[in-house]
């Protein structure tokens, strides 16, 4: 049945980034024990498809107007690679970010990656259209595929699937929230105070260390894992002194950036922090991560950190700046300005977004046993081409374990460099999961 639409603004723009910038694109990795056969998967793959009307979609531009289409569209393209060495998935990421989705055929791709060894190891790694599905989403639809996959295989009649009802755009949803005149009017004196803090401020940035135009620039991964004694080690840590893990992330990040760009004798910097956060539980009714759609939101936070301000009392502000414009309702006027904020970003492409930019979806709440099939890591990433000289991370934590996937635009970061700053992280984390309660770090120890 067909389920055409009009994009909506928020939509719009990701087929923009996605056209323009290979920007955005959600890229989802599953690495999964057992003997996983690919015609089961496709068929898995076919009925995800016929369930969700979005995946069963394509991007059409009909008089200069942008709409889902689901006549024309084609399969779930399924590539199988020669089997690799165990490290070698990040550079099929690597592919899979700078590659655009080719958005007038189908809205998803999907790669199927052996590892070589005795073990029956493989990777399943996801690229969705940032159009129709958020971090939440992306990791749910992984779920779903090794659902259907585990009935497929253990000969499993599979009932007359039923197509789900897509998602109206974010816009709509959030009508009551952000989008009457009083909505409008808080959402262009948000953007307005953005703009102002930034000339205010002006943040601190690891800026460019080669310049290259947006068409010319490459998303680059670097997977890290934090095991699960350290990582619980760290949650209990931010307890105890009243953060929680997101804002301790945000604070990592933009102190590693601050000592590593602060000047000899300087005694301040100004940074700020792109956060992005999940709307779908702050709405009534609550919509489920199992359905597709884009219902993210994003903060933008500026700070000062001084010589002597405290690991712990950054945390803390971040975590009460953010409850502070989530209570205030920011959080849904966010995405009727965002259109106003990637266009900046295309039109001064030499400033750089943010200093630090922060995705954690925290605890993924799926099963890790199917069948015969064990999923022992799942997380995700976004492109992130256009953004030079942003330090970014997506973290989620499965099965005990925190999972960081650093994503950096080249040239404007190089790869040395990356690897400087996330061994700082991970060696914060390590300190501060293994500290006493009476350790505090500041802007200007030798911590690092």
């Amino acid at each position: 049945m067909p389920d055409n639409r009009k994009l909506g603004s928020l939509e719009e723009i990701m087929e923009i980034l996605n056209k323009r910038a290979k920007t955005w694109n959600l890229v989802t990795i599953s690495r999964i024990k057992g003997n996983f056969q690919e015609a089961f998967l496709r068929k898995s793959l076919d009925i995800l498809q016929y369930r969700h009307p979005r995946l069963n979609s394509r991007i059409i531009d009909f008089e200069n107007c942008l709409y889902f289409q689901t006549a024309g569209t084609e399969k779930i393209a399924l590539r199988v690679i020669n089997p690799l060495d165990e490290t070698q998935w990040q550079e099929v990421v690597n592919e899979e970010m700078n590659q655009e989705i080719d958005s007038s055929k189908c809205l998803m791709r999907v790669v199927l990656a052996p590892i070589l060894g005795d073990q029956k190891i493989s990777y399943l790694i996801t690229t969705l259209h940032h159009a129709i599905a958020d971090g939440l989403s992306s990791i749910q639809l992984h779920s779903q595929i090794l659902n259907y996959y585990q009935r497929l295989a253990s000969g499993d009649t599979i009932q007359p699937i039923i197509s789900l009802e897509s998602l109206p755009p974010i816009e709509s949803i959030i009508t009551k929230y952000a989008q009457d005149y009083r909505g409008y009017i808080s959402s262009n004196l948000l953007s307005l105070k953005i703009g102002i803090q930034k000339l205010f401020y002006r943040p601190k940035t690891l800026g460019f260390e080669k310049y290259v135009s947006i068409p010319e620039r490459i998303s680059q991964i670097i997977h890290r894992q934090i095991e699960p004694e350290l990582t619980q080690k760290f949650i209990d840590k931010c307890r105890r002194e009243n953060v929680t893990v997101y804002s301790a992330l945000c604070a990592i990040l933009m102190f590693t950036v601050a000592r590593k760009i602060i000047k000899p004798n300087q005694k301040s910097m100004n940074v700020n922090c792109l956060s992005y956060l999940d709307l779908r539980r702050r709405l009534q009714p609550q919509i489920s991560e199992s359905d597709l759609g884009i219902m993210a939101t994003s903060m933008m936070q500026f700070y000062t950190i001084k010589a002597h301000t405290s690991f712990w009392e950054l945390a803390r502000l971040v975590k009460h700046n953010l409850e502070t414009s989530i209570k205030r309702g920011d959080i849904f006027s966010m995405p009727l300005i965002a259109k106003q904020l990637i266009n900046f970003c295309f039109f001064f492409p030499k400033q750089v977004a943010a200093t630090v930019s922060v995705s954690n979806i925290g605890k993924i709440n799926i099963p890790n046993i199917y069948g015969e099939l064990e999923l022992e890591d799942i997380s995700f990433a976004g492109s992130h081409a256009l953004y030079g000289g942003m330090f970014v991370i997506h973290a989620a934590s499965f099965q005990g374990k925190m999972l960081l996937n650093f994503v950096f635009s080249q040239p404007s970061i190089s790869k040395q460099l990356m690897d400087y700053l996330i061994e700082n992280i991970i060696s914060c984390i390590y300190e501060i999961g293994n500290s006493n309660n009476g350790n505090t770090f500041f802007l200007v120890d030798n911590f690092f």
